[in-house]
């Protein structure tokens, strides 16, 4: 297992807000990072420089470290010894990665800010790079008339890639009305 990432505050508010204009180089694999991929996964995914880019999001403090590589895995016909053993968990319960189920608990979001900057955070961390396109033209929105339109086409592209569950979640947080 390799090493896992995770999104700092700062790095979800440069997703949301732009407030730092990192470059397209730099942006695109701040939105990969997930938490979840290893900086094998990233390195795969990642054009160009990837340790580079990774060391610099780091330093710059977008990301943080969730899980330092471990050693290779034992094999599974190699008992350990009787005087060996494992260590508890180097990660504290809060700093593990967030569940990657769908928010099915939560309220609808009224206000119009608060709508059009959860739902690019949402489709961010489910769709990754792949949420871009979509998540600019709604980070452009300047009311409800023309966000509206937008979530429901965001909510068609996470039916398509993720499944009616991940749709249902998403238009029942952004699209249904207040309650």
């Amino acid at each position: 297992m390799g090493t896992i990432y995770r999104k700092t505050a700062k790095g979800q508010a440069e997703i949301e807000t732009r407030a730092h204009h990192l470059t397209p180089r730099l942006r695109t694999p701040l939105i990969m990072v997930d938490g979840r991929k290893t900086d094998e996964d990233l390195r795969k995914l990642i054009a160009g420089q990837p340790d580079e880019i990774l060391h610099a999001l780091l330093e710059q403090g977008f990301i943080e470290i969730v899980a330092p590589a471990a050693p290779a895995p034992r094999a599974a016909h190699a008992p350990a010894s009787a005087n060996e053993s494992r260590p508890p968990s180097t990660v504290p319960q809060s700093t593990r990665p967030p569940s990657t189920h769908p928010p099915q608990s939560r309220p609808p979001v009224a206000r119009f800010e608060d709508v059009r900057r959860l739902a690019v955070r949402s489709l961010t961390d489910q769709l990754g790079p792949a949420a871009e396109s979509i998540a600019l033209k709604i980070e452009r929105a300047r009311n409800m008339e023309e966000l509206r339109p937008l979530l429901v086409a965001a909510r068609d592209i996470l039916r398509h890639a993720s499944g009616a569950e991940a749709a249902a979640a998403f238009s029942a947080r952004f699209l249904a009305p207040p309650g």
